[in-house]
């Protein structure tokens, strides 16, 4: 089995295989808390990719989470913070989310056969989900504003570098390599590795730290979310 890694949505058409299994990965913040959401007993999300389809949904009487530039949009009932979907008022709901990168990320590989929802807070799930499903595997970094950002290469390294060294997968994709490497180098302390990074930069602005830590804190929530048709479920 393959893995190859594109750092950017922007990119995904040059990697774009129908029967691999996509991995969307937005660490800070969208796909951690999409992880957070359904381990917490969300029922349903819905990933869009625009405002308007935000207005749309939210007139139609959905609980409408939407975030841009790491804050929370005027009027709507959540954005992107993981502690959001921690709530009892989240349990068994739908709810419709659009973010700045993760579903953006997610819209543009809809083509795909399969996408999963990939976080630290669920690496181990997805490891165990990869290698028992025995396919290629392509994690597309959600970046920002489709430029590279280290934490999700970070993520996508630690996954990477499980399935090379442990299970019957393999590479010849020199991303992959330096996800690999850039892993190995910080993940004896992932948020020391960062501290420098443009958007751990962005959210400490926004006195989102507590959000930092949790993201980065590996299987605080063991399930793997799928995306089926137009639904983000519990796989």
């Amino acid at each position: 089995m393959n893995i190859e890694v594109c750092y950017s949505p922007q990119s995904y058409h040059l990697f774009h295989k129908p029967e691999a299994i996509v991995v969307v990965i937005d660490v800070l913040r969208a796909t951690s808390a999409i992880t957070t959401a359904i381990f917490h007993g969300v029922s349903k999300m819905i990933p869009i990719a625009t405002m308007i389809e935000a207005d749309e949904y939210k007139k139609n009487g959905f609980m409408v989470a939407a975030e841009r530039n790491g804050e929370i949009v005027d009027g709507f009932d959540l954005g992107n913070s993981p502690f959001g979907y921690m709530n009892k008022k989240v349990k068994g709901k739908t709810i419709a989310i659009t973010t700045t990168n993760g579903t953006h990320a997610i819209e543009v590989a809809r083509k795909a056969k399969r996408i999963i929802i990939g976080s630290f807070l669920n690496l181990d799930a997805v490891v165990d989900y990869l290698k028992k499903e025995k396919k290629d595997v392509l994690f597309l970094c959600a970046g920002w504003k489709n430029k590279f950002n280290l934490e999700d290469s970070l993520f996508a390294g630690a996954v990477a570098n499980e399935l090379v060294n442990k299970h019957d997968f393999a590479t010849i994709c020199d991303s992959t390599i330096a996800a690999i490497e850039l892993y190995k180098l910080a993940k004896h302390d992932l948020e020391g590795f960062l501290a420098n990074s443009s958007h751990r930069k962005r959210l400490a602005k926004l006195d989102l730290e507590r959000d930092v830590k949790y993201c980065l804190t590996p299987n605080q929530c063991p399930v793997i979310p799928v995306l089926e048709g137009k639904f983000i479920v519990k796989g």
